[in-house]
């Protein structure tokens, strides 16, 4: 039983969430992380579920949101002679593919 993101600008699996984001198609700005986290409390707690490997996930996933948003909102100024950092959504599409691997292996 997948849990399903319900807002005003999407509604779907989190995975496709977070492969959106990473297309530019939906703007990390327009998430409510928080909102996202108390509904899947209150999901987990509705089915009581206690499957920690699906909540595992879900924590990974929503860690993953708040860090590019976190780097997102955050300036950026390099410092001189260091090369700039790499686009953070750049890391996502890297970490939804090692998750993508990990989750074929474990069917």
């Amino acid at each position: 039983m997948d849990y399903t993101v319900k807002l005003e600008i999407f509604e779907g699996p989190l995975d496709l969430l977070l492969y959106l984001i990473k297309k530019n198609d939906l703007d990390i700005y327009d998430i409510p992380i928080s909102q996202i986290t108390t509904e899947y409390l209150e999901y987990v707690e509705l089915i009581k579920m206690l499957n920690l490997e699906a909540v595992g996930e879900f924590l990974v996933m929503a860690a993953t949101l708040m860090q590019i948003k976190a780097r997102m909102l955050l300036p950026r100024e390099p410092l001189e002679g260091e090369e700039e950092e790499k686009d953070p959504r750049a890391e996502l599409v890297t970490r939804l593919l090692e998750y993508q691997k990990f989750k074929e292996v474990a069917k």
